[in-house]
């Protein structure tokens, strides 16, 4: 079994040019962070400038492995940033159990 896990933010238009670079720029603290952690089969982080909104997407090999996401300190941090930047945060972050791939 593998697990997708799924957070989304949204932002106003106004700050989504420094929203696209903070996310680029994260991944010189998060890559390493998050490689780190148990279970991680793949990552990836996105934007959307005409919708307003960002995405991370991770597939981990089990439940616990993705809910360690939830108390890495390197996104905890990067987390306040975009808040204070205007990005909000859809709430709870899902774990879903995959029921197939294409890989």
């Amino acid at each position: 079994m593998s697990v997708v896990r799924i957070s989304k933010g949204s932002f106003p238009a106004s700050v989504a040019q420094e929203v696209r670079r903070r996310l680029d720029e994260s991944q010189h603290s998060l890559v390493p962070a998050i490689r780190a952690l148990d279970g991680l089969v793949a990552y990836h982080a996105g934007v959307d400038e005409a919708s307003g909104t960002m995405v991370n997407v991770s597939v981990w090999t089990s439940i616990e492995a993705a809910e360690q996401m939830g108390s890495l300190a390197e996104m905890q941090a990067l987390a306040g940033e975009f808040i204070a930047l205007g990005v909000v945060c859809e709430r709870p972050f899902v774990n879903y159990e995959s029921l197939w791939e294409i890989g």
